[in-house]
């Protein structure tokens, strides 16, 4: 099964999921305040039908609009909010920046991609991993350095969960990210204490880097 195939099963796996445990907290609000289908139905002027199907789960393309007033009628707020489940998919500008730095490592150093974090049903993956000196490293890609906070928050994560003690945040050397670096550096140092120079040559020699490091290339 492809990645592509995976991340569908997954979003539609959610969907479903959202359908069938609103509806049930719908019915199981309605029956508390009393209410019939036909009233509550009638309360936001949709059908009884829609609405009974709401409640079973059974309208499998409900929209959010039609979620949103199947809560209203019950006293309900329905907040739909999205949550970090993974990585996202990734593009050809990003596979040529994880390209040019695998070609600056010596010729066999083990090399992978779409390497999982943790265990099964974590779906979020680190973008490569190399060994080097016996010890793995973890790359993270990123195509355009925003939300710097966010980002060293995601990373910190995966590094925990993963149990993984080196990771390179390689960034494309652009305009864009050489301002956000110049204002915003210090505040990753403590979790990316190193910086292009350093790293490059051990990496070159076909060392490890002493610890974490963001690489501009």
């Amino acid at each position: 099964m492809t990645t592509s195939q995976r991340r569908r099963d997954r979003g539609l796996e959610q969907a479903a999921q959202i359908v069938r445990l609103t509806g049930a907290e719908i019915r199981l609000a309605r029956q508390g305040s009393g209410l019939s289908i036909k009233s509550a139905a009638a309360s936001v002027a949709v059908s009884e039908t829609m609405f009974g199907r709401i409640e079973r789960g059974r309208l499998t393309h409900a929209s959010v609009q039609q979620l949103a007033l199947a809560c209203a009628a019950v006293g309900l707020k329905f907040a739909g909010r999205p949550y970090l489940d993974g990585d996202p998919i990734r593009d050809a500008g990003h596979a040529r920046l994880l390209e040019r730095l695998r070609s600056e490592l010596p010729s066999g150093v083990p090399w992978r991609t779409e390497v999982p974090v943790a265990a099964a049903g974590d779906h979020r993956a680190w973008d490569a991993t190399c060994r080097l000196d016996s010890v793995v490293v973890a790359i993270e890609a990123e195509m355009r350095l925003s939300d710097i906070q966010a980002l060293d928050r995601r990373l910190a994560l995966k590094r925990r969960d993963g149990n993984m003690s080196i990771v390179i945040l390689l960034l494309p050397d652009t305009a864009t990210n050489r301002r956000a670096l110049r204002e915003h550096r210090e505040s990753l140092r403590a979790s990316f204490p190193l910086d292009t120079r350093a790293v490059m040559a051990a990496l070159r020699s076909g060392r490890a880097p002493t610890a974490s490091s963001i690489v501009v290339l």
